[in-house]
C-alpha cells in the first residue's frame, strides 16, 4: 500500500484563498446580508493553519502576520477613514462609535481565522499578538487623525448638556471610553487628549456663568446655583466621564464658582453671611458651610463673620443691661444682672444650635462662639463684671426663695449653662472670689435650698477650670456637712458634764481657716450665757482636738430672743452682735451710745450699724433720742415697750454692707501671690531665663485663672530680686537668674 503525501500549499494560492475571505469579512462587516457558511469557514481556517504548520521552506507564517495587519490597515483606509472625514460634530461621534464598533467586530473575527498563528508564532516570534497589532492601527491611523476633531465634538455637547439641552449620553460613555481603550486601560491618552481640555473649557464655563451670577443674583440664589451644578457635574462623572476625573472637574468648577468670589459672596450687603444670620436663615447658611467645608479661606471667613455677629448680638445685651441698670424707674435693683446672664444663656443656646446644626460641630466654628462670648463677657456689665454676675445668678438660683422654683433639671441645666460662661470669663479668680463669699453666706445661714445642687455646680467647675478652682468651695460644704456630728457629739458631752450646760439651746460651726473667706473677728464682750456656752464649747474642743485653735467669729452668728413687749412676745430672729445690744437693756430699760459701745467693745462701724437695724429701720425695738435715721455717738436709746408687730416670729436684719471693693481688693492680693508663686516655680525649674521668656512663661501659665498685667509681672520680679529670690546677671541685665 502506497503512503499519500498532504498536497503543499503555495503562497500564492494560499494568499488568494485568504484575501477571498477577507473580502467576504469585509462586506459582512459592512452590513451586507451576507456570513460565513461552514464550509468556508472551516476552508479558510484550514488553509492559514496549513500555510503555517508546512515544513520550511513552506511555512507561511511570517507572510500571513503581515497580511492580518495589511488587512486591517486596508479596511481602515479604504473605508474608515474616509467614512469619518465626511463627517463632524456629533455625526462624526456616531460614525466614531460605529467605525470603532466594526472594527473590534472585524479584529474579533479575524483573530477566529488566525487563531493558530495568534497562539504559537506569536510567542516564537517574539511579536505583538494580533489583538494588539489590530488596536495599533486603528490607534495610529484613526485615532491620531480624529482626536482633536472628537475631544472638540464631545466637550461641544458637554456644553449643550450644562445649557440644558437635551444629549446622548451613551454616544459619550462610548466615545470617551475609547480614549481609555487606546491606552489600553492606562489613563495617558484619556487624561492628555480629552481630560485636559475638557477641563479648561469648564473652568472657562464657569468662569462666565460665575460672572454673570455674582452681579445678577443674592447670595442664596447663587448657593443654589453652584450646589445645582456641583450635583450636576457629579451626575455627568457617573454617567459618561471616567470616576478619577470627578476630583478635577469639581475643583475645575468650585474654583471659578466658589473660590473666585469668596469674599464677594459672603460679603454681600443685603444676603450675605450677616444677613443670613440676622434673619436665621439656617438652611442657606447649612448650604453655605456645605460648599465652602473644603476650603479653608471660605469656611474660616464664614466663622470669622459668624464671630463677629455673635459678638454683636452679645454687646447689645452688654447695653440693653445698662441702659436698664441706669433706667431705675423701669427696674428694680439687680434685675438686670439676672436679666443680661439669662439673655446671654439664650444667646449662647441659639448659635450652639447653629454651631452642631449649620455647622455641623465643626471644632473651628466652636472656637468662633467662644471667642465671641469671650469678646463680651470680658466688657463691664453695668459697673459690674460678668464674673460677678454670674456669681449673684447662681446665689440667686441656688439658695431658698430665689426667683423662681425651678425643677432639679431645670436647675441642673442652668448650672451647666452658668459653668459654661465662666470658661469664657477671663477673670475666673473674681468669679471664685465672689462665689466663694455666696457660698459662704447660702451655708452659713442656712439658705442653701439643696446640698446636691451645691455640690453638682462644683463637680462642674472642677471639670472645667481644674481641682485647684474648686478645692476651697468643696471645703466649705464638707465643713458644712460635719457640722451636724460635731454638734451631737458637743451635746453628749454637756449631757456628760451638767456643769458646763450654759442654760441655753447653742449649736456652733466650726470652720477650716483656709477654704472660708476672712472674716473679720473682734473680742465681744458676751452676755453671761452666751459666754458660758462659749467656754463650754471650748473645753469640749480642746479635749477633742489639741493641736487646732479657735477664733470666734460672733458676726456670723445668730440668735433666736423672745421680745417680751406688753402687747404680746415675739420671737426676733438677730445677729449675735444685735442680740448682745439688746441683752443689755434687759439691766436697764435706757443706754446711752458710749455706755454701750463701752460694755460691748464693739468698734463704731459696726455698732451704729447693730444700733441702727433695731431703732432707726423697719423694726424699731429701741427708741432713739433725738429720734431719726441716722446713729451718732451722743445717742441715745430706750426699751420701746410699745413695739409690736402682725408675725410672732420675725427676722430683724443688719443693714447692707457693701464689700465689693474688699473683695476686688483680696482678689488684687491673692493674684501678686499667685505671680509670685509662679515666678519662683518657673525660675525653679529653668534656673536661668530672659526677661521677654519670663514674662511669657508666667502670662501663659496664669490665663488658665485670670489675665495677669505685665506691668505687675514686672513688679513683682522686682520685688522677688529685692527679697532675694532672683538676682540679674551681671553680664547681661536682661537675664534673670535663679537663687536657690
Amino acid at each position: 500500500m502506497e503512503e499519500t503525501e498532504e498536497k503543499t500549499i503555495e503562497l500564492e494560492e494560499g494568499m488568494e484563498c485568504v484575501q477571498k475571505g477577507l473580502n467576504k469579512l469585509k462586506i459582512i462587516i459592512e452590513g451586507e446580508p451576507e456570513s460565513f457558511t461552514s464550509d468556508e469557514y472551516v476552508m479558510l481556517y484550514t488553509t492559514i493553519y496549513n500555510m503555517c504548520t508546512q515544513k520550511a521552506p513552506h511555512d507561511y507564517s511570517q507572510q500571513l502576520y503581515d497580511k492580518y495587519k495589511e488587512a486591517v490597515e486596508d479596511y481602515i483606509l479604504t473605508i474608515v477613514l474616509p467614512s469619518l472625514n465626511k463627517k463632524h460634530d456629533e455625526f462624526l461621534l456616531k460614525e466614531l462609535e460605529k467605525r470603532w464598533a466594526s472594527h473590534k467586530l472585524m479584529v474579533k473575527w479575524l483573530l477566529k481565522f488566525f487563531r493558530y498563528l495568534d497562539k504559537f508564532f506569536i510567542k516564537r516570534a517574539e511579536v505583538p499578538a494580533l489583538n494588539e497589532v489590530g488596536l495599533s492601527c486603528f490607534r495610529d491611523l484613526v485615532y491620531h487623525d480624529v482626536k482633536n476633531r472628537v475631544t472638540d465634538a464631545v466637550i461641544a455637547l458637554i456644553d449643550q448638556e450644562r445649557e440644558g439641552e437635551k444629549i446622548d449620553r451613551v454616544l459619550l460613555q462610548n466615545v470617551i471610553n475609547l480614549y481609555i481603550d487606546m491606552g489600553k486601560g492606562r489613563m495617558d491618552y484619556y487624561v492628555n487628549d480629552f481630560e485636559e481640555a475638557m477641563l479648561r473649557d469648564s473652568a472657562c464655563h464657569y468662569s462666565r456663568k460665575a460672572s454673570t451670577w455674582i452681579v445678577e443674583d443674592s447670595c442664596p440664589e447663587y448657593m443654589l446655583k453652584a450646589e445645582e451644578c456641583l450635583q450636576k457635574e457629579k451626575d455627568r462623572v457617573s454617567h459618561y466621564l471616567h470616576p478619577s476625573t470627578e476630583t478635577k472637574l469639581l475643583e475645575k468648577m468650585q474654583n471659578q464658582v466658589l473660590i473666585t468670589y469668596t469674599n464677594q459672596l459672603l460679603e454681600k450687603e443685603d444676603s450675605g453671611c450677616r444677613a443670613l444670620l440676622k434673619d436665621e436663615k439656617v438652611e442657606d447658611l447649612t448650604r453655605m458651610y456645605s460648599l465652602f467645608l473644603k476650603f479653608p479661606k471660605g469656611i474660616e471667613l464664614v466663622a470669622e463673620i459668624f464671630k463677629q455677629h455673635v459678638a454683636a448680638e452679645g454687646m447689645v445685651v452688654v447695653q440693653q443691661a445698662a441702659d436698664v441698670a441706669n433706667n431705675k424707674t423701669e427696674s428694680s435693683g439687680g434685675s438686670h444682672e439676672q436679666d443680661f446672664v439669662k439673655k446671654a444663656f439664650e444667646l449662647h443656646d441659639k448659635y450652639m444650635v447653629y454651631v452642631k446644626g449649620c455647622f455641623a460641630d465643626n471644632s473651628i466654628f466652636h472656637k468662633a462662639l467662644k471667642e465671641a462670648f469671650e469678646v463680651f463677657c470680658n466688657k463691664s456689665v453695668a459697673g459690674s463684671s460678668t464674673a460677678e454676675l454670674l456669681a449673684s445668678y447662681c446665689d440667686n438660683t441656688l439658695k431658698k426663695g430665689g426667683s423662681e422654683q425651678l425643677s432639679d433639671e431645670v436647675i441642673e441645666d442652668t448650672l451647666e449653662k452658668v459653668v459654661k460662661l465662666v470658661t469664657y470669663i477671663s477673670d475666673k479668680d473674681v468669679f471664685a472670689e465672689f462665689y466663694r463669699k455666696k457660698l459662704s453666706r447660702r451655708l452659713l445661714f442656712d439658705r442653701s435650698a439643696n446640698e446636691e445642687h451645691e455640690r453638682l455646680i462644683l463637680s462642674k467647675l472642677k471639670q472645667q477650670c481644674g481641682g485647684q478652682f474648686t478645692s476651697k468651695m468643696e471645703g466649705m460644704v464638707t465643713d458644712l456637712s460635719l457640722v451636724k456630728d460635731n454638734q451631737t457629739h458637743f451635746q453628749e458631752y454637756i449631757s456628760n458634764n451638767p456643769a458646763t450646760n450654759p442654760g441655753i439651746d447653742m449649736t456652733v460651726t466650726v470652720l477650716t481657716t483656709g477654704f472660708w473667706p476672712s472674716y473679720k473677728s473682734c473680742d465681744l464682750n458676751l452676755p453671761v450665757e452666751m459666754a458660758k456656752g462659749v467656754e463650754s464649747f471650748k473645753e469640749f474642743y480642746q479635749k477633742k482636738t489639741k493641736h487646732r485653735k479657735l477664733t470666734w467669729i460672733f458676726s456670723l452668728g445668730q440668735c433666736n430672743l423672745n421680745g417680751k413687749f406688753e402687747q404680746k412676745t415675739i420671737e426676733l430672729i438677730l445677729g449675735t452682735y444685735q442680740a448682745a445690744a439688746l441683752l443689755l437693756f434687759n439691766a436697764s430699760d435706757k443706754w446711752s451710745y458710749a455706755d454701750i459701745k463701752t460694755e460691748l467693745n464693739l468698734a463704731d462701724d459696726d455698732l451704729v450699724r447693730v444700733l441702727a437695724s433695731v431703732s432707726c429701720a423697719k423694726y424699731k425695738i429701741l427708741n432713739k433720742e433725738p429720734s431719726g435715721r441716722t446713729v451718732s455717738s451722743t445717742d441715745h436709746f430706750e426699751f420701746n415697750s410699745q413695739f409690736t408687730d402682725k408675725m410672732r416670729r420675725i427676722r430683724v436684719p443688719l443693714p447692707p454692707v457693701d464689700d465689693r471693693k474688699k473683695m476686688v481688693e483680696e482678689v488684687g492680693k491673692d493674684r501678686r501671690y499667685a505671680i509670685d508663686a509662679c515666678l519662683v516655680r518657673i525660675m525653679k525649674a529653668k534656673k536661668v531665663l530672659t526677661h521677654q521668656q519670663l514674662i511669657l512663661e508666667c502670662v501663659e501659665q496664669l490665663s488658665k485663672m485670670f489675665k495677669p498685667d505685665v506691668k505687675a509681672i514686672k513688679k513683682r520680679i522686682e520685688d522677688l530680686i529685692t527679697r532675694d529670690y532672683l538676682e540679674r546677671d551681671l553680664e547681661n541685665t536682661n537675664t534673670y537668674k535663679y537663687i536657690a
